[in-house]
């Protein structure tokens, strides 16, 4: 699997970090039940902090797509993961590039309820 980061993007480290493992779920380069680079290796070989990659990880834990565990690392979990990752990363493309076009989170959140009582 392959990390990219660019350290002038306006999206944090982390963040990045989180969304290239995402997008290699929701590709299926990156399949349930398999690790990830530790915390450690993976922030030496990209030149980050390795807590910068622990913020990345921890957001992939939060969103159902990880299982963090001391004695095993970042394994990508069971489930409808694949599916969850591509809604995901979708979201946060969403989120960004209305930010680019100076909508408020409020803007984004009342078209999407706008969108679900309309049935579309």
């Amino acid at each position: 699997m392959l990390f990219r980061v660019d350290p002038s993007s306006p999206l944090p480290l982390g963040d990045q970090i989180a969304a290239c493992v995402r997008g290699a779920i929701a590709d299926g380069t990156v399949r349930t039940g398999e690790r990830l680079p530790s915390a450690r290796d993976l922030a030496a070989s990209l030149g980050v902090n390795v807590h910068t990659v622990l913020r990345g990880y921890q957001r992939l834990r939060e969103e159902g797509l990880l299982d963090l565990r001391r004695s095993r690392g970042a394994v990508v979990t069971a489930g409808r993961t694949a599916e969850r990752a591509r809604i995901t990363a979708q979201a946060h493309q969403l989120v960004a590039e209305a930010r680019a076009l100076g909508m408020s989170d409020e803007d984004v959140l009342a078209l999407i309820r706008a969108g679900l009582t309309a049935g579309t």
